[in-house]
C-alpha cells in the first residue's frame, strides 16, 4: 500500500484580508419606482439655472450699465469727481432734511386755502396778514442768485443731476462767495422736499430762532467737508479685470528681467 501525500494545512486568513459582512439590504418600497431623469432630446426639461448672462436687457438699462463702466475707465476731473466720491454722510443728511422739512413750500392746496383766507378778510374789511414766510428755495436760477447777492446761508446740491453740467460749477462759485454747501445723495430726495420730483439743489437764507443751534451745527459740518475740506484729486482712470491681469503679467516679466540682469551683473 502506497503512502498518503502529506497534505498542506490551510492557513487561517488574517484580518485585514477576511471578507467584510455584507451590508443589509436596502429596502425597496415597491409603491414607488425609481426613474431617473433623462435630459436629452425629447426627455425632461432642463433644471432652471441663472441666464442672467443671457438676457436681452432694454437699451436704457444696457446704456445705463455702460456709462458706469465708461465714467470708470475714463479719466474723471476733480470738478466732477466730487459728485461721485464726497457726499454727506448719513447722520448729518438725516439731520439736515428734517430741518428742511420745517420749512418746505406751501402746495396747491396750502396755496389755494391761503388766498380764500385772504379774500374772506378783504371781504369783512379786515387787514390780510401778508408776512413772508421763511420756506426752502429751489430753482437752479433762483439759487444762483441767492448766492450771488449774498442772501444763501445754505446750500444743498444733488450728486446724480444729469447733465452734471447744470451744477458742476455751483461749488466753485459757492466757495468763492463763502456759502455753506454739501454734496446729497438723491435729487428725488430733494425734490420730496419741495413738492417736485426732483431737484438740483435747494438752498434756506435763514431759520426761525429755536432752529438756530442746529443750523450753526450742520454750518460747521459743511464747512469743514466741503467748503475748508481737502482737495479733490482726480478719478476714474479704474481698468478692467482683464487689463488688470495683462498689467500685474507684465510689470512680473519686467521684475524677472530686472533680476535676472542684476544676478549677470
Amino acid at each position: 500500500m502506497a503512502p498518503k501525500a502529506p497534505t498542506k494545512k490551510k492557513v487561517a486568513p488574517t484580518p485585514a484580508h477576511a471578507k467584510k459582512a455584507a451590508a443589509p439590504a436596502k429596502l425597496v418600497n415597491p409603491l414607488y419606482e425609481k426613474r431617473p431623469k433623462v435630459f436629452g432630446l425629447g426627455g425632461a426639461p432642463p433644471p432652471k439655472t441663472d441666464l442672467h448672462r443671457f438676457v436681452k436687457w432694454p437699451k436704457y438699462v444696457r446704456l445705463q450699465r455702460q456709462k458706469r463702466v465708461l465714467a470708470m475707465r475714463l479719466k474723471v476731473p476733480p470738478a466732477i469727481n466730487q459728485f461721485v466720491t464726497k457726499s454727506l454722510d448719513k447722520n448729518a443728511a438725516e439731520t439736515l432734511f428734517k430741518l428742511m422739512l420745517k420749512y418746505r413750500p406751501e402746495d396747491k392746496a396750502q396755496k389755494k386755502e391761503r388766498l380764500a383766507a385772504e379774500a374772506e378778510a378783504r371781504a369783512a374789511g379786515k387787514e390780510a396778514d401778508k408776512k413772508k414766510p421763511i420756506v426752502v428755495k429751489f430753482g437752479i436760477n433762483h439759487i444762483t442768485q441767492l448766492i450771488e447777492s449774498g442772501k444763501a446761508s445754505m446750500v444743498v446740491i444733488a450728486h446724480d443731476v444729469d447733465p452734471i453740467e447744470l451744477v458742476v460749477w455751483l461749488p466753485a462759485l459757492c466757495k468763492k462767495m463763502g456759502v455753506p454747501y454739501a454734496i446729497v445723495k438723491g435729487k428725488a430726495r430733494l425734490g420730496a422736499v419741495v413738492h417736485q420730483k426732483t431737484a438740483t439743489a435747494l438752498c434756506l437764507t435763514s431759520v426761525k430762532n429755536e432752529d438756530q443751534r442746529e443750523f450753526a451745527k450742520l454750518v460747521d459740518t459743511f464747512k469743514a467737508n466741503f467748503n475748508d475740506g481737502k482737495r479733490v484729486n482726480w478719478g476714474g482712470h479704474i481698468l478692467g479685470p482683464k487689463s488688470q491681469h495683462k498689467q500685474a503679467k507684465r510689470e512680473r516679466a519686467i521684475a524677472a528681467e530686472a533680476a535676472q540682469r542684476a544676478s549677470v551683473v
